[in-house]
């Protein structure tokens, strides 16, 4: 099963664990058993209309979906999805 990493600002939302294995053969597969075994994340991921909020960043082995096939991205039980939200700020 493909691992979510879980960035340290979610992981309230994910029992304090770092990292998840879910089911799924795609990115929003994975990312929908994982906003289902945790619903609380889900308001933090994505929007009302069911997309990945614009802050979100999600990588396949370091890939970013955006440049693949976004939420169809095609997952194996070996890759891993990781979470990286942006952060703004500054001087």
């Amino acid at each position: 099963m493909p691992k979510i990493l879980i960035p340290t600002p979610l992981r309230q939302f994910a029992d304090k664990k770092d990292a998840v294995e879910v089911s799924g053969s795609t990115v929003g597969e994975a990312l929908g058993a994982l906003t289902a075994a945790y619903p609380d994340m889900k308001k933090n991921l994505f929007n009302d209309e069911g997309k990945l909020r614009s802050f979100v960043n999600v990588y396949v082995n370091d890939e970013d979906i955006r440049f693949l096939e976004k939420d169809k991205t095609a997952v194996a039980d070996s890759d891993t999805i990781s979470i990286v939200p942006s952060i703004a700020g500054g001087r």
